[in-house]
């Protein structure tokens, strides 16, 4: 049975070219969607199995010859490039010297980032892994102060409208129906950052957007895997570190955007289905880091 996405939800084609196809096996192997089988020293395809062809493209990229084509559910052949060689990829050292240097950063200069610095965060962040085979993540881009203004200010006035759903006697009234966690969480972070959102917006200071000059809200569809959106979002992250910017995941628009942000979605084309999401702040940073900091997991436990 084809794999629903709220993309596709028919299998993609599969085409194998016998004469250069060596029966190795490999791509049966790599295959989870199943359709790929051997069978009479042959690769055969029965998009019955499982859930047919999925378009991971893993055979395609495990192929030594390219005997295999996959067309549909946003793959193609041309999908198909060079791995990176092995002195251009980064060794376990210098990525974990990328991700300890990384800060979430807030304070930004006021300097517009460059449409090839923005177009290479895009491109890494693409890579990220999912759960379905083909993407549904979608991306929103806000270019520039002044549309990350336009945007921080309708989330401000969504807050304006409905601060008082987050009011002591509410809470008290919520108290029974959503739980411990919940109601300590809206409690001692929702009510206050809200205030502390709305007064200082009115007395000039953004402390929702922090006045970046870049932030991509990554959302994805109700199809996706829940994480789906935030790992191409950690991805953007780190690509923008390695290109000398600062960035900051924030949740709390995304929240904003789901309870009350029908109209603000209709007139930025997030379809209202959409709910998983982050939105990531970026821009050149205005303060200099001197020293890392350690972090530690909760628990680890090893069984």
């Amino acid at each position: 049975m084809p794999l629903k996405t709220g993309r596709f939800y028919e299998c993609a084609d599969v085409e194998i070219d016998k004469d250069k196809c060596t029966v190795c096996g490999l791509c049966v192997k790599v295959c989870k969607g199943a359709p790929l089988y051997l069978e009479e020293k042959m690769v055969k395809v029965d998009q019955n199995r499982v859930f047919g062809c999925i378009a991971c493209g893993q055979c395609m990229a495990v192929c030594p010859n390219r005997a295999i084509k996959i067309n549909g559910r946003d793959m193609t052949p041309n999908d198909v490039i060079e791995l990176p060689k092995t002195p251009d990829r980064a060794d376990y050292e210098s990525l974990k010297s990328l991700m300890l240097s990384r800060r979430s950063v807030r304070d930004f200069k006021k300097k517009r980032i460059e449409p090839e610095i923005i177009d290479k965060i895009l491109d890494a962040s693409s890579t990220a892994p999912n759960g379905l085979g083909s993407s549904d993540v979608e991306i929103l881009v806000l270019d520039g102060n002044e549309k990350v203004e336009e945007f921080t200010l309708e989330l401000i006035n969504v807050l304006k409208r409905n601060k008082w759903l987050f009011s002591p006697i509410m809470l008290k009234i919520y108290r029974p129906f959503i739980g411990k966690a919940n109601y300590d969480s809206l409690k001692t972070f929702a009510s206050t950052a809200i205030d502390t959102f709305v007064t200082n917006y009115d007395k000039g200071t953004n402390w929702l957007t922090y006045s970046a000059p870049l932030a991509i809200l990554f959302h994805s569809s109700p199809y996706a895997d829940p994480v789906d959106s935030y790992i191409p979002a950690t991805y953007a992250m780190l690509a923008a570190h390695s290109l000398g910017l600062g960035s900051c995941m924030l949740g709390t628009p995304n929240l904003l955007l789901n309870f009350f942000g029908k109209k603000i979605k209709q007139k930025y084309g997030i379809p209202l289905k959409n709910k998983n999401g982050i939105l990531v702040i970026f821009g050149y940073p205005d303060i200099k880091y001197t020293f890392a900091l350690k972090r530690r997991f909760s628990n680890i436990n090893f069984y």
